[in-house]
């Protein structure tokens, strides 16, 4: 780590926090430390609540609700970081390769559906996606879950149809809309670290 990262108290106790020893600052961090930016401290705050302080989902569920922004983000330091967490947490490497999965998955047919919406035309939504998803019929973090997952990525994607299709079902998987609220709003703040991180 930079002596720079280490004089910036707060930016070092957040990637404490996250366990990453081996960072090389971005020129988003260097922007943020040199003006020494009130914002670092929001980042830290946001993204310790979101990964230790949230009331509808334990640690295991958060560190993987991360891991899949990381992974859709392609953010490996991120990842690493996410992936000892949701071990650490309890989470199996099944569980952690489902993931993955499901962000390979979440990113097809976020494409593919935004498509569809897009252009409003009979032709395009009467073919069948003939997309395999097998995945989603017994997926070993539970359907709930896998259906947070995937609307989670499909509010980072921006995909509305994925977005309304998955909410719906994962309230009908006995979830509730404040655990909806948290996984995307934890999605939106690893979204954000990441940006100022990369």
């Amino acid at each position: 780590m930079s002596d720079l990262l280490v004089q910036n108290e707060t930016f070092s106790n957040l990637l404490t926090e996250l366990q990453v020893t081996d960072y090389t600052p971005s020129a988003n961090v260097l922007a943020l430390i040199n003006t020494e930016a009130r914002y670092i401290k929001d980042l830290k705050i946001n993204t310790g609540n979101v990964l230790n302080n949230n009331q509808h989902l334990n640690a295991k569920e958060a560190a993987l609700l991360a891991l899949a922004i990381a992974v859709n983000e392609k953010f490996d330091l991120l990842k690493d970081a996410f992936t000892r967490r949701a071990l650490q947490a309890g989470a199996t490497e099944a569980a952690i390769a489902e993931v993955i999965a499901c962000a390979s998955l979440m990113n097809t047919n976020n494409i593919f559906y935004r498509f569809r919406h897009f252009m409003q035309k009979d032709s395009y939504n009467n073919q069948p996606a003939g997309i395999k998803m097998s995945i989603m019929m017994n997926p070993v973090t539970g359907k709930e879950f896998f259906e947070l997952l995937s609307l989670a990525l499909s509010a980072v994607n921006g995909c509305e149809m994925c977005v309304r299709s998955h909410e719906e079902s994962v309230l009908k998987h006995g979830s509730s809309e404040s655990r909806v609220f948290e996984a995307v709003k934890l999605a939106a703040v690893i979204k954000g670290l990441i940006t100022v991180l990369a």
